[in-house]
């Protein structure tokens, strides 16, 4: 049999990655839901894959002087682009090596539940300020996840530079 390959049974990672891929979900609006004692977080219905193997990658992420703010949910394509990116950084940059290893520190990866909720790995959501309620923010091709008395800070920032961030567009 040598040189005959065998037929997949199970689909690789890579397959299901890719098949993830192939739905484009854009996420907008925001969402406030509970979370429950096992840190369980409904997703919003329009934001879910039809896959059953999709999953996101949570990173902590900094909002300016604050440097674990909320919870950074990319989907499979945003994770890979930005592994992408930080590969093609010089192993030799102290920065860039700083940079790997925070986000590697920093990240983890998350699966929907049959409920369509994800389990916010314990950790995380301590440091993020989440306990009974959590505000989901939809970023377009990704949303972030914030503690409610967090969101209200940087929701007030944000209409602060609305008149100036709309000019971007231009």
């Amino acid at each position: 049999m040598k040189g005959t390959e065998l037929p997949r049974i199970f689909p690789s990672a890579i397959d299901r990655m890719s098949a993830t891929e192939n739905t484009e979900i854009y996420y907008s609006s925001f969402f406030r839901h509970g979370v429950d004692e096992k840190r369980r977080l409904q997703i919003p219905a329009k934001w879910r894959p039809a896959d059953p193997e999709f999953f996101y990658t949570l990173i902590l992420w900094p909002k300016g002087s604050e440097q674990d703010a909320c919870l950074l949910a990319l989907p499979p394509a945003v994770w890979r682009a930005l592994v992408d990116k930080l590969k093609q950084m010089p192993f030799a940059d102290p920065k860039a090596q700083a940079l790997r290893r925070l986000i590697g520190m920093k990240s983890a990866q998350v699966t929907l539940d049959k409920a369509g909720r994800v389990c916010l790995p314990e950790e995380m959501a301590k440091t993020v300020g989440i306990e009974k309620e959590a505000v989901l923010v939809g970023m377009l091709d990704r949303f972030q996840i914030w503690s409610p008395e967090r969101h209200v800070a940087v929701k007030a920032e944000d209409e602060t530079l609305a008149p100036d961030v709309f000019q971007l567009l231009s």
